[in-house]
């Protein structure tokens, strides 16, 4: 298998003609770091091992997309061959396009200290350390399975950066005094531990959890964190404390079939999860909601939940307004009409562009305009 016109083809495709990270994604490769991953089929979550089909390999580790690389608490690399999982995925290898994107944000320059948060399969901490030199470069990752595979697997191919298992969400971070952290999972907020971690002129570069939001704010003298959301937009799977991602924390069952008043809605019924700044305001007005969407011939279907026992459900018939039933101690479909509203009258939403002010102690205050919101509070 000629591995490098494959890397040839990927950076050709993430880095533009110039980019200081091409050599870097020229020479990591990346199957090295994949040798097994998760796709969806009809079915479930179907593993693919490399070493069965090299071509799918190739084509799967050089393609500019995500690849699922645990399901619920199975790692690929553990299931057997052929095997079907259900379930929700809960690590991946990062899109390369995304990586580099988040990185560059980040403006690393030669010499400064980086902290990358989420080491998953070690393909954006070796990235980092190719081009940055493995003493230069510390990454965590919450699972010790990942933090153990990931560290062999860059050893075998010449990069050694520090890799430690450790929970960003509240631990302390190993061997602080960074100059940039990068996070390529979705944090609820910042927490005082990367501040503290984090030199003064340092920057951090992360995500906000179930939104696209990315932040870039540096460090104040005064130990404050200031900055604002990019007019980017990135996705990850929300960081989590250990073993697996908790369950949503919501019940399905009684917002798919609760009944309740019948009403009808203004506006029609939406994929919330393809509207990203709408799925980002709603994330932010009530952290922790899900959402779900089908379509089945002529009918639409969304449901919203959230933990506190909050619930939505609409259904339309082609172009019919919807039905719209809610429940529970917030109505989460008159939540998302208030953010539609704010949309149509506005012409866009406030998540690109908003300011950002992080206390020391992890308070987080997004402003832009007449609008406020507190992240990480209810």
């Amino acid at each position: 298998m000629d591995w490098q016109e494959h890397t040839t083809m990927l950076a050709d495709q993430v880095t533009p003609s110039g980019s200081a990270w091409r050599d870097a994604v020229l020479h990591v490769p990346r199957q090295a770091l994949v040798p097994a991953w998760f796709e969806r089929d009809g079915h479930g979550w179907r593993v693919r091992r490399g070493v069965d089909d090299p071509q799918a390999w190739a084509e799967a580790a050089y393609a500019d997309r995500s690849l699922v690389t645990r399901v619920g608490r199975l790692h690929a690399d553990h299931a057997t061959p052929g095997q079907t999982v259900h379930g929700r995925p809960t690590s991946s290898a990062t899109m390369p396009g995304l990586t580099v994107r988040m990185y560059e944000h980040a403006l690393i320059a030669p010499g400064m200290r980086v902290l990358d948060v989420g080491t998953g399969s070690g393909y954006g901490t070796g990235l980092l350390a190719h081009r940055f030199g493995a003493d230069q470069v510390v990454s965590v990752d919450v699972d010790e399975y990942l933090v153990d595979a990931a560290a062999a697997r860059l050893a075998a191919v010449g990069l050694r950066p520090a890799i430690y298992r450790c929970n960003a969400l509240g631990e302390e971070l190993p061997r602080g005094g960074y100059d940039r952290i990068v996070a390529t999972v979705g944090m609820p907020r910042i927490p005082p531990a990367w501040i503290r971690a984090l030199r003064t002129g340092g920057r951090v570069v992360a995500t906000l959890a179930d939104t696209s939001m990315i932040v870039v704010a540096t460090k104040q003298e005064d130990g404050t964190l200031r900055g604002r959301t990019t007019w980017d937009r990135a996705g990850f799977m929300p960081a989590h404390s250990g073993g697996g991602h908790p369950d949503d924390g919501v019940d399905w069952a009684a917002a798919a079939t609760a009944s309740g008043i019948c009403e009808t809605g203004r506006y029609p019924v939406l994929d919330v999860e393809q509207a990203w700044d709408v799925q980002s305001m709603m994330a932010l007005l009530a952290p922790g909601i899900r959402h779900r969407y089908s379509v089945d011939g002529n009918r639409r279907v969304m449901v919203m939940a959230h933990p506190d026992g909050s619930w939505a459900r609409a259904e339309a018939w082609g172009d019919q307004s919807p039905a719209v039933r809610q429940g529970g101690p917030r109505r989460l479909w008159d939540l998302l009409d208030h953010v539609r509203d704010s949309w149509v009258r506005c012409g866009e939403l406030p998540v690109r562009g908003a300011s950002v002010l992080v206390a020391p102690d992890g308070r987080m205050v997004l402003r832009r305009g007449s609008w406020k919101v507190l992240v990480g509070h209810e």
